[in-house]
């Protein structure tokens, strides 16, 4: 369960009456109780900032740290020097380079940070790293495979994923693009660059011009946030000006890690809130979607951001991924997509973890995921219960995570089929090795077993998989 972890007196939480737990519920009112203060007075380097200079992106993206030094300087004594080694070693076994916003690091319980679910997400720790599993592939969903032009991505018949940036405003441990997003790190030292490119934008336009099944675009990257205002209005305006096209979703993980720009960088939500006039007169659709994975990361500030999007007629929807030890605790989860939709953000999709380089501990079992899902099923309404999907390995595509074909436990071997997707071809998902039992993790290690272990799942056709390799 969250707990309130900060004793500054500047931070407080905003409490109502609340009802006691039934049965495993969530107490009536805990969602609505959301940090609000001065919460990043507790931080050394912070302690200083009023709320006029924290409260704004310049100051976010200014004192935003990226080395091990600098948060070892920002945070001073609130760590040990074992934590800051850990986290070193951490980093160099990530395929993301560090990168973290004041407003995150303030979040963190540093008198508790090994458990803490924000710490978990961004700032690695080797103690806490586990080998990774042995069919992981760094493109693990084949997207350059479904690439006709670079930084477009067309698997579903009528949708494509445009990725104009390869930046972020902080830098996800887990990140599923951790092929191209960000500097290269010692694990992942060649990456797909995707730079911001007029040129290579004007090559997705063109393509999806001339493909007029495609309705809906995802613009994504690295992260629409990182888009200059008048790149941002550009895209939206070119996208929404193709006959065919009807959908557009601005994807940012922003509003969860610097609620800031929104409110204080005027021109880019000026932008945003122009791009989704002009789809609502179009008949056409503009929205943003976004990313929280713990009720921790919702704050008042988030709450005063999202009003704002609220007031200019913004729909908002919120994609999470399943995590170990930040939500795979069912009550965990339903706090967050109750608290969601307090802020009127729609909880979208639940994702099962990808298989990302330096996570596996991040990962959780196909059965442990359908246990939360079934915990969270009528705490809210139909609308915002968020559905769990799996992003099949080898581009087969988001499958609903009951879908699949076979479900072998023992082995952590789950099929799916995706016949609107790819017709004919199968495709996996393999659970955490550290979720099987001593006889499978031991069978996981051989490469012979691996193949016999798939074969015993299903009748083997090699030729139906599709960029799934063999590591031997």
């Amino acid at each position: 369960m969250e707990k309130n972890f900060f004793s500054s007196p500047q931070a407080e939480v905003s409490r109502l009456d609340s009802a006691p737990s039934t049965d495993g519920q969530l107490p009536l009112f805990e969602h609505r109780e959301l940090l609000s203060g001065d919460y990043w007075r507790r931080i050394p380097g912070f302690s200083k900032v009023g709320s006029a200079e924290f409260q704004t992106h310049s100051f976010q993206q200014r004192a935003t740290v990226t080395s091990v030094a600098q948060l070892r300087a920002t945070l001073g004594g609130l760590a040990s020097e074992a934590f800051f080694d850990d986290l070193a070693d951490g980093i160099r076994n990530a395929p993301m380079a560090l990168r973290i916003s004041p407003h995150l690091l303030s979040l963190i319980d540093w008198e508790d940070p090994a458990e803490d679910p924000i710490r978990t997400q961004f700032l690695p720790l080797r103690s806490c790293q586990q080998p990774d599993h042995p069919m992981l592939q760094l493109d693990s969903l084949a997207e350059r495979k479904d690439s006709p032009v670079p930084g477009l991505t067309h698997r579903y018949p009528d949708k494509a994923l445009f990725l104009p940036v390869d930046t972020c405003p902080v830098y996800c441990r887990f990140c599923t693009r951790s092929y191209a997003v960000g500097a290269g790190t010692e694990l992942v030292s060649e990456k797909l660059k995707l730079h911001a490119n007029q040129a290579r934008w004007e090559a997705a336009f063109t393509y999806i011009e001339s493909h007029p099944g495609l309705e809906d675009i995802v613009i994504s990257g690295g992260d629409s946030y990182n888009l200059r205002a008048e790149h941002l209005e550009a895209i939206g305006r070119r996208l929404l000006g193709i006959p065919h096209v009807r959908r557009i979703r601005f994807a940012t993980k922003g509003l969860c890690v610097m609620p800031q720009k929104i409110l204080s960088d005027v021109h880019w939500t000026d932008a945003l809130t122009r791009v989704v006039e002009l789809a609502r007169r179009l008949h056409k659709s503009a929205v943003v979607h976004t990313h929280f994975n713990s009720p921790n990361e919702i704050v008042e500030a988030t709450q005063r951001a999202m009003n704002l999007l609220v007031e200019r007629g913004i729909t908002v929807r919120c994609q999470t991924v399943l995590q170990r030890g930040v939500n795979s605790d069912a009550e965990v989860m339903q706090l967050l997509i109750k608290r969601l939709g307090y802020i009127n953000i729609q909880p979208y999709y639940v994702y099962f973890h990808d298989l990302v380089p330096g996570v596996e501990d991040l990962r959780t079992s196909l059965a442990d995921g359908l246990h939360v899902e079934k915990r969270v099923r009528g705490t809210t309404a139909g609308f915002h219960t968020p559905a769990f999907v799996v992003d099949t390995m080898g581009g087969g595509g988001k499958r609903d995570a009951h879908s699949f074909e076979y479900y072998d436990k023992e082995n952590g071997i789950a099929v799916f089929t995706s016949p609107s997707v790819k017709p004919g071809e199968r495709f996996l998902y393999f659970d955490p090795l550290e979720s099987l039992g001593e006889a499978a993790q031991e069978r996981w290690q051989i490469p012979s077993e691996r193949r016999a272990m798939v074969g015993e799942a299903f009748e083997w056709r090699g030729e139906q998989f599709r960029g799934l390799e063999w590591r031997e």
